[in-house]
């Protein structure tokens, strides 16, 4: 099983150059990962396509365990059960926190 920060790079790799996530999605997400393994991410698919670790502004918020992130973006997971079990909660547009389906399908 990955690490949360393994997912990140990975994300970081995976959205590199790909711009029309920029139009797709346009926004920064904040993943504030909690637990073990747990760190604060940004993920910037507005401006720049890249993943920084801290804090910042983000137009959605998502918070979770470190364990169900994982396991959200390698697919034993499902984001709708893990928001509806509290597991997983969205701070900031929802609507932006919809389109996280883009986000993990880039990356599988």
């Amino acid at each position: 099983m990955a690490t949360a920060q393994q997912i990140m790079d990975r994300i970081g790799e995976k959205i590199a150059g790909r711009t029309e996530l920029l139009s797709a999605v346009g926004a920064v997400y904040k993943f504030a990962l909690e637990g073990e393994g747990g760190e604060t991410y940004l993920v910037d698919l507005k401006n720049d396509l890249k993943v920084t670790q801290g804090d910042g502004p983000a137009a959605c918020t998502i918070r979770m365990t470190a364990n169900d992130f994982v396991d959200l973006f390698e697919g034993r997971a499902n984001g709708q059960a893990l928001f509806f079990g509290g597991r997983l909660r969205v701070e900031g547009d929802m609507g932006l926190a919809l389109k996280l389906q883009t986000l993990t399908d880039v990356v599988k």
